[in-house]
């Protein structure tokens, strides 16, 4: 094995964990704003592990930078779809979680 596909490995268990992250923030946060924060934190920076492992990789430099170029498309879109479901959620009157000590 290479340095090259050994740093690859390592990028690519790194996004994998980082989407990992994020799917346990999912299911265990308590609230929609909340479980956004989750997701498009650790998913936007799993995603950006995976490209730059995947681009490692790749068989040539085309290929490598049309890899590289799906995280910053894909950093625009989470962030469009995130706002827009935050917004929905706000006009459907979903208040954000207030946490333990402040509760009523």
């Amino acid at each position: 094995m290479t340095a090259v596909e050994a740093v690859s490995g390592l990028l690519l268990l790194a996004g994998a964990g980082f989407y990992l992250a994020g799917t346990v923030g999912l299911l265990r946060f308590p609230d929609v704003y909340t479980r956004l924060h989750a997701l498009t934190k650790a998913d936007n920076l799993g995603l950006g592990f995976l490209t730059l492992g995947l681009a490692l990789q790749a068989s040539s430099l085309a290929a490598a930078l049309k890899i590289l170029l799906i995280w910053p498309l894909v950093l625009a879109a989470s962030a469009a779809v995130s706002y827009a479901i935050a917004r929905r959620a706000e006009q459907l009157g979903l208040k954000p979680w207030q946490g333990r000590a402040q509760r009523g």
